[in-house]
C-alpha cells in the first residue's frame, strides 16, 4: 500500500487518524501498532509471518539483555547478543542475498565447465532493510546499557512496525524515540495541524515532480545498451539524479509528516544533499538516518579514524561496499557503494573533505561533488554494469545525434517545466552571503510557500493520484 494511491489517501490514513482522535490518548500506541501490522499485512501478504517473528525474536533478547539475570553474567550476556544479531542478519541474508550469491555460484561453475547448480529464487519482502537496521540498533543498544529494554509488546510493535517508516525508513534508533512511547500530554489536533502540511509538501514532491521526471530517466537508461547519444544520457542521468531525490525526500517528509500527525517526531533524512560541498558533506546530508546508522554500528566499532590513516580508509571503504550492497544484491549497487568509498579515500587525502575557502572555491566544489553524484547515479540505477557503461560510455564520449524519439516525447513541455523547477530548487546557493537574505525574509516566503503546497500543489498530486498516475516509491524495492 503506497502513500501515493487512493487507498492509503482516502480510507486507511482517514481511518486511522479518525481512530486516533476519537479514542482516549492512552491507545495512541495501540491504534498505531494495529494500523502497521494491517498496513504491512495488505503488502507483503505472505511475508507477515517473517516480521511478527523478527518482532518476537528481538522483544525476548532486549528482555534479555535489560533483566536483572543476565545483569552480571557478560558472556551470556554476549551470547544472547550475538544470537540476536546473527538471527537478524542470517534472515537478511537469506532473503534478500541468497539468489544472488546463489547466481553467482552457477555462473562461475559454468564458466568452469562443471555444468550449473540450483539458484534461489525468493520474493524480497517489502522492508525487509529497514526493519533488521532497527532490530540489530535496538538489541546493540540494550546490551550497551545505553538504553533500558522495552517491556511493553504493544510499544515494541509501535517501535518496529510504524507505517510511516516501516517500508523505506528513515531509520530511527529505539532511543530517539523511546521517551515519545509513554503517555506524554500532547495536542493532538495542534499535531495534526503541524504534520498535514509536511505529509502534503511530501506527496506533491513524489507524485508532480519525481513521477514527471521518471519518464525522462526510464526511457534514456532502456536505450543503455542500445542506440544513446551524449545529450539523451546526460539527460537521463540529471532527470534521475532529480527523480531519486525527490522521490526519496518526498517519502520521508510524507513519513515524517504522518509521525507528527500522530505525534511522533521522526528523525530529519535529508538536508539539502545537492548543495554539499564534497562527497563528505553529501553524506551528511543524504539519506541521513542510514549515515549514522552506519557510523555508529559499523564505521565506530571498526575503529573509525583511529589508528591512523590506512586504517580509517580500509574503514570507510568497507562501510561504503557494506552501504552499497545494502541498497540491493547486484553488482551495479556494489560498485556504487566502492565508488563512494573510493572517493571518500580521495578526499581526504586531497584534504577536500573540509569546507573550501571562499565563493568561488565553494561553486567549483559543489558543481564537482554534483557531477561526481550524478556519475554514480548511473551505477544505482542502471539494469546491469553493461548497462551502466554504455550510459557512461554516452555521457563522456561524444556522440552526435538529437533527442531520441522516446526522450523526446517524454520530455514535453510539461516535464521540462518540472525539470527545469527541481533544478533550479536543488541549484540554489546555500551560500553565507544568500543565506542571511533567506534567513530574514524566511516568514514571508515559508508561510505563502507552504499555503501554496498544502491547497494548491497537494490537492493536484491527489488528483493525479485518482487518475492513476502515481508509482512506488523507489525505496521500495530496498
Amino acid at each position: 500500500m503506497s502513500f501515493a494511491s487512493p487507498l492509503f489517501l482516502w480510507f486507511f490514513m482517514p481511518a486511522t487518524l479518525l481512530a486516533h482522535l476519537l479514542l482516549p490518548p492512552r491507545h495512541r500506541n495501540a491504534v498505531v501498532a494495529v494500523a502497521s501490522l494491517f498496513f504491512y499485512a495488505w503488502g507483503a501478504g505472505a511475508h507477515t509471518p517473517l516480521l511478527l517473528s523478527a518482532i518476537a525474536v528481538n522483544y525476548g533478547a532486549g528482555l534479555a539483555l535489560g533483566g536483572a539475570r543476565l545483569r552480571d553474567r557478560p558472556r551470556a550476556r554476549r551470547g544472547v547478543l550475538l544470537a540476536a544479531a546473527g538471527w537478524n542478519v542470517a534472515v537478511l541474508a537469506v532473503w534478500k542475498y541468497a539468489g544472488f550469491a546463489t547466481a553467482q555460484v552457477d555462473a562461475l561453475a559454468g564458466a568452469l565447465g562443471l555444468g550449473h547448480s540450483p539458484v534461489v529464487t525468493l520474493a524480497l519482502p517489502i522492508g525487509i532493510s529497514f526493519f533488521t537496521f532497527h532490530h540489530l540498533s535496538y538489541v546493540v543498544d540494550v546490551y550497551r546499557g545505553s538504553t533500558p529494554a522495552q517491556r511493553s509488546p504493544v510499544r515494541f510493535v509501535t517501535y518496529i512496525a510504524m507505517f510511516p517508516q516501516l517500508v523505506a525508513g528513515p531509520i530511527v534508533r529505539y532511543h530517539e524515540i523511546a521517551g515519545q512511547l509513554g503517555e506524554v500530554p500532547r495536542d493532538r489536533l495542534g499535531d495534526l495541524a503541524e504534520g498535514f502540511p509536511r505529509f502534503a509538501l511530501g506527496l506533491a514532491k513524489k507524485v508532480v515532480v519525481a513521477d514527471s521526471l521518471a519518464a525522462v530517466a526510464d526511457a534514456a537508461f532502456a536505450h543503455a545498451g542500445g542506440p544513446l547519444n551524449t545529450a539523451t544520457a546526460w539527460l537521463g542521468a540529471s532527470a534521475y539524479a532529480l527523480q531519486i531525490y525527490f522521490d526519496f525526500s518526498g517519502y520521508s517528509d510524507m513519513a515524517v509528516g504522518l509521525g507528527l500527525m500522530f505525534g511522533f517526531r521522526l528523525p530529519e533524512n535529508f538536508d539539502r544533499p545537492y548543495s554539499a560541498y564534497s562527497v563528505t558533506d553529501f553524506w551528511r546530508r543524504w539519506h541521513m538516518s542510514l549515515s549514522r546508522w552506519f557510523r555508529d554500528y559499523v564505521y565506530i566499532p571498526l575503529g573509525g579514524n583511529r589508528g591512523g590513516a590506512p586504517r580509517t580508509h580500509r574503514n570507510l571503504l568497507v562501510v561504503f561496499v557494506l552501504c552499497g550492497f545494502w541498497h540491493g544484491a547486484d553488482w551495479t549497487f556494489l560498485v556504487w557503494g566502492l565508488y563512494h568509498g573510493a572517493l571518500l579515500v580521495a578526499e581526504r587525502l586531497l584534504g577536500w573533505d573540509r569546507p573550501p575557502g571562499g565563493v568561488c572555491a565553494l561553486v567549483l566544489r559543489r558543481g564537482a561533488t554534483l557531477l561526481l553524484v550524478v556519475v554514480g547515479w548511473v551505477f544505482f540505477r542502471a539494469e546491469s554494469m553493461a548497462g551502466a557503461w554504455d550510459m557512461l560510455g554516452a555521457m563522456f564520449t561524444w556522440r552526435p545525434g538529437e533527442l531520441d524519439e522516446f526522450v523526446a516525447f517524454a520530455a514535453g513541455h510539461q516535464r521540462m517545466a518540472v525539470f527545469a523547477l527541481a533544478l533550479a530548487v536543488v541549484a540554489l546557493p546555500a551560500s553565507p552571503a544568500l543565506g542571511p537574505l533567506l534567513q530574514a525574509g524566511r516568514g514571508r516566503l515559508v508561510r505563502p510557500a507552504r499555503t501554496v503546497v498544502t491547497w494548491v500543489a497537494a490537492p493536484y498530486a491527489a488528483a493525479l493520484v485518482a487518475a492513476g498516475t502515481f508509482s512506488p516509491f523507489l525505496y521500495y524495492r530496498f
